[in-house]
């Protein structure tokens, strides 16, 4: 993720979905090209028009040398099912693309996503169990080291179900403020100090004006 000095991850009407440098975008590739798989928000994916590739030829060569198929699988999350049909990612068929949902999904919706998706995995009642999510990824599609890309609300959920092992997280020189903007986390968050998600910084190093930190959850 890459956020702003007060902890943003956009402004409060989502229109900037990407500030940080040309430099962050290649952290962003490189970090893809070590995972099998790639998890992002719906309305993440729908805000930054994304599909979710692997940046290009040269990254593609990275994932090969790292002994990884060339493209990586896709993961879209969606408590509803309500992922716009037309959305980019789904006319871009390089890589499997696959959905997570639950019970809330209509059956129109869930027809919808299976025509354009190559599985909708309905993963609990109301919200994603994401462990059972996890481990149908791990089971049926061999994922063993999953990138998640936000936003916050998907965020804060791994971070709760305890299943968050690293952040990569680029801090940017930039104030957006706002009470509405989202950030890192957001969601139901935790409800005490003690309950708090709890990691330590492995490693830092600044580029002109952005910070790259990598953490590591306290065992």
């Amino acid at each position: 993720m890459a956020m702003t000095a007060d902890g943003k991850i956009a402004t409060a009407n989502r229109a900037v979905h990407s500030f940080g440098s040309r430099r962050d975008l290649e952290h962003l590739y490189g970090l893809r090209a070590t995972v099998d798989a790639v998890m992002c928000g719906a309305r993440t994916v729908e805000i930054s028009n994304s599909i979710l590739g692997t940046g290009g030829e040269k990254f593609r060569r990275r994932r090969l040398k790292n002994g990884l198929a060339e493209y990586n699988l896709r993961v879209i999350v969606s408590g509803s099912g309500s992922i716009d049909p037309e959305a980019e990612i789904f006319k871009k068929k390089f890589s499997p693309l696959l959905v997570l949902t639950t019970g809330r999904a209509s059956p129109k919706k869930l027809a919808q996503l299976r025509e354009r998706a190559d599985a909708v995995k309905i993963c609990g009642k109301t919200e994603i169990d994401f462990r059972v999510a996890l481990r149908w990824l791990r089971e049926q599609w061999n994922v063993k080291r999953l990138l998640c890309e936000g936003g916050g609300e998907l965020n804060d959920a791994l971070f709760r179900a305890g299943l968050v092992d690293e952040i990569n997280l680029t801090i940017c020189p930039k104030i957006f403020g706002g009470r509405a903007a989202p950030t890192l986390a957001d969601g139901k968050g935790f409800g005490a100090l003690r309950a708090a998600a709890r990691f330590q910084l492995q490693s830092r190093r600044q580029i002109k004006g952005e910070l790259f930190t990598v953490y590591s959850r306290q065992k």
